[in-house]
């Protein structure tokens, strides 16, 4: 099976392990995988400031990008949403429309991929750590994935997952919110990290660079004796 990797801004600049980690996962489960060089930014930034047009060329560059690969697949839920709302910019472009729905179908974020299309819900890892989930609000909301990354951490050996209070809230990131609106961004993410502590978790995991970001962050600002980490680290996991 061949698979193209969107490594996402994030991932690309601050998190380069977490698409090491990913494209190891799909290597050692019988994936081809290549890094289209030309990728850029999927334009969720222009998108969600209103800039639709400019948006619209960078979802033609990226249509152009992944047009020949058989799969697309995603670490970041956020990034994955926006590429499944690339039809909606070409509404008066039927050509263009037809190709974003043509990408949209076969592009899906990484834990999706990994149950839903491979099939696989039983990676190997071993990570004895009590851990928590952050679930981010467009790969839940706009994306619709919420079950796949608890699947898959519900089968890592030694881990102990305890669900995290109020999971469904904001952490305060939102892309340019977290910049346009400091104070209340900050309230909503030390909202969201006295939750993590009732867990009384080691670990904070989650699916999007952006939320990882901004929640660890803080912690580290704070002090907090948590370790902040993607899915895919923990999946790579093998002691």
């Amino acid at each position: 099976m061949k698979v193209s990797l969107y490594i996402t801004c994030l991932a690309d600049v601050f998190y380069p392990n977490v698409g090491k980690h990913v494209v190891e996962l799909l290597e050692r489960n019988g994936c081809e995988v290549d890094v289209p060089q030309q990728q850029t930014c999927c334009g969720q930034p222009a998108y969600n400031s209103g800039y639709h047009k400019e948006t619209s060329e960078v979802a033609k560059h990226t249509i152009r990008t992944f047009e020949e690969a058989d799969y697309v697949v995603i670490p970041s839920g956020s990034c994955g949403a926006m590429i499944h709302e690339y039809p909606h910019l070409f509404n008066e472009e039927p050509e263009w429309k037809m190709r974003a729905e043509s990408l949209a179908k076969k592009t899906f974020e990484f834990t999706q991929f990994i149950v839903n299309v491979l099939g696989i819900e039983d990676l190997g890892a071993v990570f004895p750590k009590k851990v928590t989930y952050h679930t981010s609000c467009h790969m839940t909301r706009l994306l619709g994935v919420k079950d796949t990354p608890i699947k898959l951490l519900n089968r890592v050996k030694g881990l102990e997952f305890t669900s995290l209070p109020n999971k469904e809230t904001c952490c305060g990131f939102g892309g340019t919110f977290s910049v346009k609106m400091v104070p209340i961004s900050e309230q909503m993410v030390n909202e969201k990290i006295e939750h993590i502590e009732e867990t009384d978790a080691e670990v904070l995991v989650g699916a999007d660079c952006g939320c990882l970001m901004n929640i660890g962050g803080r912690i580290n600002r704070q002090g907090k004796p948590i370790k902040v980490m993607h899915i895919a680290e923990v999946l790579n996991t093998r002691s």
